[in-house]
């Protein structure tokens, strides 16, 4: 579906009536909204995500009610109906329908959102950080990126994310990139240290574009990683984002030193307070030569953080996500192009941000040829890699898995400066593997005797 097909069915099907929902009275129109958005999902696309949702908000003195509310109250009115429209509508139920389409046609996993490098620079060097040993001076030039957005929007990709290095480096480019592509939502993963006056204002101005700011906890962990000053960093960037009402989340990476100020309560409701509306939540993986494998969080500390996310889902008005023990509601591993792709600052098209192995450059190829090549289809033939769900990770989880799709696909380390052999890589993870294999395959039954229970 072409963007003029999209505008003419978006219009023929009121948007700026729905639109014009999404201005003042929330209690009122979001009943409205709702209503729109499930007659315009003609053909079933998100009816269970979206029955979920309806359920959840029916109660309007619930947490999720007020987190909806806040977004009235909270976000400017430009920025809030831009990203409903580039976010629900165009990312979301056409993109996932195009989407559907090409992957019959080509046999091939075709990604929801695309995660890729501007640079691999950086202007910090946090302690285990594989952006380190990438050095400084891998850049993707804005025509390729301009190149990844169109052909992706051609196959239904409509949501697009950055990673680095430091994406902010290159924040002029991205304002251009969010400018060109006005039917996109945009995502960037970042210190913090590079969003001032005027980059908010820009942000204002293009109105797609949403930071997910890095924090490991409080000041002591944050600035034990990150270095002396981040967390002051960090701060007065979310004052700055909520002075402007600009939408912002927080990306949180739990270590054995942090999981448990991460974990907290006081943390989700101080990081509520100054203003994030998400986080997202990653374990750290022992991936690169100079990793290290002593800031891997235990199997208790992921089961604290599998528990403390879901019983604060349950009465804060934050949206969660934890990137691997959320395996259980997307059915196991999302990488390889089953939901999203990593392309770094060299061009090489990844699986996984953590996966650092490729059989395909976007210089080389397209991306579709890059979702056909031998590793993203090793990857479709042998998804999930577990059928506890809590257990959905090549690497971290079932550290044989990647060793041999690795090889069977003839892909190679695309670590520039310091190759990594997959099979040392693994061998990182065995043990954690394994301990965490114990519990979650209890957490797993558990969940099973319980859903068996309530069906009965």
């Amino acid at each position: 579906m072409g963007s003029k097909t999209i505008v003419e069915n978006l219009q023929s099907l009121g948007l700026k009536r729905v639109l014009s929902y999404l201005d003042d009275d929330p209690d009122k129109n979001i009943p409205k909204i709702l209503d729109w958005v499930e007659k315009f999902d003609k053909e079933g696309t998100v009816k269970a995500e979206f029955n979920s949702i309806k359920n959840v908000l029916a109660d309007t003195d619930s947490h999720w009610y007020k987190l909806v509310k806040s977004l009235w109250t909270d976000i400017d009115d430009n920025v809030r109906r831009t990203l409903f429209k580039n976010f629900i509508i165009n990312a979301t139920i056409l993109g996932l329908r195009k989407q559907a389409k090409i992957e019959k046609e080509k046999s091939c996993n075709v990604p929801w959102a695309i995660l890729m490098d501007p640079t691999s620079a950086c202007n910090l060097h946090c302690t285990g950080c594989w952006a380190a040993d990438y050095g400084k001076s891998m850049n993707m030039d804005f025509d390729t990126l301009d190149s990844i957005i169109m052909q992706g929007k051609k196959m239904g990709t409509y949501m697009y994310l950055y990673s680095g290095g430091e994406p902010l480096v290159r924040k002029d480019d991205i304002i251009k990139l969010c400018e060109k592509h006005n039917d996109c939502a945009f995502l960037s993963f970042t210190n913090a240290t590079l969003i001032d006056d005027e980059f908010a204002d820009e942000m204002l101005r293009v109105r797609n574009f949403i930071p997910a700011i890095s924090v490991e906890g409080f000041e002591e962990a944050t600035d034990f990683r990150r270095g002396k000053g981040a967390y002051a960093s960090v701060v007065k960037a979310m004052n700055l984002l909520k002075k402007k009402k600009l939408p912002f989340g927080i990306s949180c990476c739990y270590t054995s030193k942090n999981s448990e100020a991460i974990g907290s309560e006081e943390y989700f409701d101080d990081m509520i307070a100054k203003g994030a509306k998400f986080a997202w939540f990653f374990t750290y993986m022992p991936v690169g030569v100079d990793a290290v494998p002593e800031l891997m969080a235990t199997a208790e500390q992921r089961e604290f953080m599998y528990h403390q996310i879901r019983k604060f889902r349950e009465i804060k008005p934050i949206f969660t996500l934890d990137f691997w023990n959320d395996g259980e509601y997307v059915k196991g591993c999302i990488a390889g192009g089953r939901c999203y792709i990593h392309i770094n600052a060299n061009g090489d098209i990844e699986p996984c941000a953590f996966i650092h192995y490729s059989d395909s450059n976007i210089h080389e190829k397209t991306l579709l040829e890059a979702y056909q090549s031998p590793l993203f289809m090793q990857y479709r033939e042998n998804q999930p890699f577990n059928n506890n769900h809590l257990r959905p990770c090549p690497l971290l989880d079932n550290p044989d898995r990647l060793p041999e799709m690795v090889t069977k696909s003839g892909a190679a380390s695309t670590d520039m400066k310091r190759p990594e052999d997959v099979q040392a890589l693994s061998e990182k993870c065995v043990a954690a593997a394994e301990n965490w294999s114990f519990t979650a395959d209890r957490l797993w039954a558990e969940k099973t005797t319980d859903t068996s229970d309530k069906a009965v």
